[in-house]
């Protein structure tokens, strides 16, 4: 099941997300086949502001545990994170 997570950072809180940026990135390494895809969005100036991870999981319980356990969960980066399942058409 592909599931995409969206999140949004909080405002003001670029900071938050590079002093946690390695964290996260080898927790995405280390997720294996778990992670289909991932990259930040960018705000109008090209600075980081939110997330776009598609996660390939058996069901949504799995990727709300693996959003639970993402290390910019912990450093209270985000406003808001939604997870909705998804269906890759192209790509």
């Amino acid at each position: 099941m592909l599931i995409a997570l969206i999140a949004k950072d909080k405002a003001g809180a670029l900071d938050i997300r590079k002093a946690n940026r390695d964290a996260h990135l080898a927790y995405l390494k280390s997720s294996g086949d778990t992670i289909m895809m991932a990259g930040p969005f960018l705000d109008d100036a090209g600075d980081m502001c939110g997330s776009l991870i598609i996660l390939n999981v058996a069901d949504m319980a799995e990727a709300e545990a693996w959003a639970a356990a993402d290390p910019y969960k912990a450093a209270g980066l985000f406003e808001s994170v939604t997870l909705q399942a998804w269906n890759k058409v192209l790509g």
